[in-house]
């Protein structure tokens, strides 16, 4: 137990402390030890009152006293739908501390990314990714953390932070490894439900053993009575300020400074009077306390409870109705009463002189004691006050999410606003440090109360249709409802319209209900006249079926090759309508030339279109990314691993680091896998199934991530590698309903061949026979179940097998690039015996020399040397193979060579 010692009021919530206090210290001395030690979490949880505040303040004296930089912040429970609010205030002291050419150098390159969401620079002019805000937030806070070093952050009642806050932390504390700072989080135990539990969950499991405090004990009670009132305060009196305080050390601070304030003699007789006391500290007892302050002071009070954090001064007493003398003499009779506080700089940065509450239990209580339809209406003039002051809409929408909807126009347009600057869509610049820039739940949030005002008939629809694009990417079935909605009423004016019917159909889409999508979408093209916005629509009819894995739609390619007759890419309608048919012939096998003819259309010098970026959000991702698909199956490898990059570059500039850049890493996997550069792939499909997880199991791009390396990890022959990540990310049916590259159940039959379970891969590359020609799929690259199956079938079932080889050796030829029709004569070699399999070995070999696939000419060398023995063959396949990194094909050309 902590020593008794006199004066012991301020540090009473340290009273058996000594364990906790000894893991902050030791924690604080290997911090301050080596710049090179890993990071650390401490997770303080405690019911209200239990002394976690008092810890943390015990925590920064401790850093302090070693020399350590200090920031702090605390969640508010008024204050929970305020964006960003907690890692805001967490990093005040860096950011007043650097001008804007510092900010820009110690950030790089994700000063524009999180500068808009800490308020220190202008949004620009794309939406922000929420996921890379985060991402720019946890360099931001890694990057300065070096700077100051060693840096020790305080998070208090982190239960009332913000969801971007939480999203923040929970990344943060992932990255703790390498990175030497010391994070002491303090919460409340429950409180908290959804998306929130979830990350306060995350930052628990990061932490070291949670220290869960607990009240003080009688012995405890009664030497904190002692040290307080003095050695006198007898026994029954000291047991009676336990039973009355339940040894909760908040409240027998305050009930033992009632106390002293009422000159309450600390003996047995006066121990009944105990209760009364404790019930005015507390409660509706603190509520009296207050009123009895006068009615000015309660005024004063509640305005700062209404403002909840960054109480000023002056706009808590506008808020109250007083002049500056008057909200000035309220502040000093609060303090004196133990209500209010005045905040203090902290090493010598952040704001001074503002106010708060002492506890957050006194700020609860005078929050919930002001009068409903009161507070209510100071939420209202909150708003208005803070609009008034130039922090513009977001800052003022926390207040009016709390107003009643009472058909006001204004207030609709006032969260309109709200909702565009938390989306970065537009903001006043006197308004900037208030933004919460990449918000969308917050833009949500206000837009949802917008719509319960509700809003005037001619801007009903276009609100539905901003909420249905605000939560597009969160939640697809509320998309739907509100997006059908705004469809349903007049208001939407064409070009909007349009949109909203694609967003509508990408929703459906992404809640697995390709035929409603497909519907929609039709029904709006039979209402449309000829024009770009009816071709949009209908190529973005194809577009869904063509992404679909199910068997192919009746007339789905001749009507597709029929439309794409009529388009020479004079718009973005019509080229891609042009990309489409294009992805489409290259999956079905047709000529390869006229794939990329089709393709190479779809282009303005070369390049994508203007409005048809990879950051451009008219079309969606799944356009662009079967346009570089169709280049790299088609063998322009270089057209296709510059789209790629171009895409990796692009979401790295804008932060878009959630399912994007996943995708775009998977793809230049691919491209990278399709040159033969194995390890490049690689480490480009780790990243993008990196990326992957954090978006969520079971989406289409988690299987491209999870598919790709597979394939790659089997070229470079790493077959237990593939198969660990196969068992890890769940690399088994059921498949997705949408065309995963490469082909799934291809690669699937291939691994489980390695493995040795060969009855269990041939069943597997059967049913991608079954699936690909239920899709009208003949590309032999593509999918190569055949020339696979051909070779497992090649002892069991010959007959089959040559049928299985002659068969994509026609489709081969169909198609007409080096690289498939390589591959047929590698896979009709390892059919054949004698003179005809080298024969066939050696024209594998001259078709796949031109090919821009290195890692299949290496194995065509190779095979072309066992089945001819030459070591000249051998050995410039065993350079290819060197090369491309696939340790398989050097293992097997060594052995070769070994063995001439």
């Amino acid at each position: 137990m902590t020593e008794v010692r006199p004066g012991a009021v301020a540090s009473a919530s340290l009273w058996e402390r000594d364990e906790e206090v000894s893991t902050l210290e030791a924690a604080i001395t290997a911090l301050r030890a080596d710049s090179a030690t890993s990071g650390s979490l401490l997770v303080l949880s405690g019911d209200a009152g239990l002394g976690k505040t008092a810890l943390l303040a015990e925590a920064r004296r401790i850093a302090e006293r070693n020399g350590c930089s200090v920031w702090s912040a605390r969640g508010g429970e008024t204050v929970t739908s305020v964006p960003f609010n907690v890692v805001r205030h967490l990093l005040q002291p860096a950011l007043v501390s650097l001008l804007p050419e510092e900010a820009r150098e110690y950030l790089g390159d994700w000063y524009d990314i999180a500068g808009p969401a800490l308020g220190i620079t202008e949004p620009g002019d794309r939406q922000p990714d929420p996921q890379g805000v985060c991402d720019g937030l946890v360099a931001a806070v890694r990057r300065l953390a070096k700077r100051d070093w060693p840096l020790v952050l305080l998070i208090d009642d982190a239960h009332w932070a913000d969801q971007e806050t939480l999203r923040w932390l929970a990344a943060f504390a992932e990255r703790l490894d390498d990175l030497s700072v010391l994070v002491v989080v303090a919460r409340r135990p429950g409180g908290v439900s959804g998306e929130s539990a979830r990350l306060l969950d995350a930052v628990a499991a990061a932490a070291l053993p949670i220290s869960t405090l607990s009240a003080l004990t009688p012995v405890a009670t009664e030497g904190l009575t002692r040290a307080t009132l003095g050695e006198h305060a007898d026994a029954p009196f000291c047991r009676e300020v336990w039973a009355v305080t339940g040894g909760n050390p908040y409240e027998t601070v305050e009930l033992l400074a009632k106390v002293q304030d009422s000159d309450l003699e600390p003996g047995e007789g006066s121990a009944a009077e105990l209760r009364d006391l404790n019930r005015s500290a507390r409660g509706r007892g603190l509520v009296a306390r207050l009123e009895g302050l006068g009615i000015d002071a309660t005024r004063f009070a509640w305005a700062a409870a209404i403002l909840g954090t960054g109480i000023s001064l002056d706009l808590a007493g506008q808020l109250a109705g007083m002049p500056d003398d008057e909200a000035q003499r309220c502040a000093e009779l609060l303090a004196a009463a133990r209500i209010l506080t005045t905040t203090q700089s902290t090493n010598g940065h952040g704001p001074e002189g503002d106010l708060e509450f002492v506890h957050p239990l006194i700020a609860t209580a005078v929050y919930r004691s002001i009068p409903d339809a009161l507070r209510t209406a100071m939420h209202g003039q909150a708003a208005w006050a803070v609009t008034e002051s130039g922090r513009g809409a977001a800052a003022a929408s926390r207040h009016l999410l709390e107003v009643h909807p009472d058909d006001d126009p204004e207030l609709v347009e006032q969260m309109r606003e709200a909702a565009r600057e938390h989306l970065a869509v537009g903001a006043p610049d006197a308004a900037r440090e208030h933004l919460a820039v990449g918000a969308p739940d917050a833009a949500r949030r206000c837009l949802e109360r917008a719509l319960q005002e509700p809003p005037l008939p001619e801007v009903h629809a276009l609100l539905l249709y901003e909420l249905g694009c605000a939560t597009l990417l969160t939640a697809p079935s509320t998309t739907i409802a509100h997006l059908r909605a705004a469809l349903e009423r007049p208001g939407l004016e064409d070009t909007v319209r349009v949109d909203a019917v694609f967003r509508l159909s990408q929703a459906l889409l992404h809640n697995n209900q390709l035929d409603e999508a497909v519907r929609t979408v039709d029904a709006e093209v039979d209402r449309l006249t000829p024009g770009p916005a009816r071709m949009r629509l209908q190529a973005v009819h194809y577009m869904w079926e063509g992404i679909h894995a199910g068997e192919e739609r009746s007339g789905h390619s001749s009507g597709l090759a029929e439309l794409a007759a009529t388009c020479s890419g004079r718009d973005n309608s019509e080229r891609a309508v042009l990309i489409l048919r294009g992805f489409d012939a290259m999956t079905r096998g047709e000529n390869a030339e006229e794939v990329v003819e089709l393709c190479d259309r779809a282009l303005v010098n070369g390049r994508l279109a203007p409005g048809l970026g990879w950051t451009d959000t008219e079309w969606g991702v799944e356009l662009l990314l079967m346009l570089g698909s169709a280049y790299a199956y088609a063998d322009r490898l270089d057209r296709a691993e510059s789209l790629f990059s171009e895409a990796l570059r692009a979401y790295v500039k804008a932060g878009w680091s959630g399912g994007h850049l996943s995708l775009a890493n998977a793809y230049l996997g691919l491209a990278h896998r399709r040159r033969g550069r194995l390890a490049d792939a690689e480490h480009y499909q780790r990243e993008s199934l990196r990326l992957a997880e954090r978006v969520g199991r079971g989406l289409p791009l988690y299987w491209s991530a999870t598919c790709g390396l597979i394939d790659t990890l089997l070229a470079r022959g790493h077959v237990q590698q593939a198969a660990e990540i196969a068992e890890r990310y769940g690399f088994a049916p059921p498949y997705p309903s949408t065309i995963v590259l490469p082909d799934t159940r291809s690669v699937r039959g291939r691994l489980l061949i390695a493995l040795g379970r060969t009855k269990e891969g041939v069943n597997e590359l059967e049913a991608a026979e079954k699936a690909a020609t239920a899709r009208g799929h003949h590309n032999t690259v593509l999918a190569p179940w055949a020339v696979d199956l051909a070779r497992a079938l090649a002892t069991e079932d010959p007959s089959r097998a040559a049928a299985l080889a002659a068969e994509a050796r026609r489709q081969a030829e169909r198609f007409g690039t080096d690289t498939a029709i390589g591959e047929a004569l590698r896979c009709a070699a390892a059919l054949e015996t004698g003179q005809r399999a080298v024969r066939l070995a050696a024209q594998a070999v001259t078709y796949l020399e031109s090919s821009p696939c290195q890692y299949e000419h290496a194995a065509a060398r190779i095979e072309y040397g066992v089945a001819s023995r030459s070591v000249t063959e051998l050995n410039k396949g065993l350079t290819l193979a060197r090369t491309s990194g696939a340790d398989g094909l050097v293992t097997q050309a060594e052995r070769a060579l070994a063995g001439l």
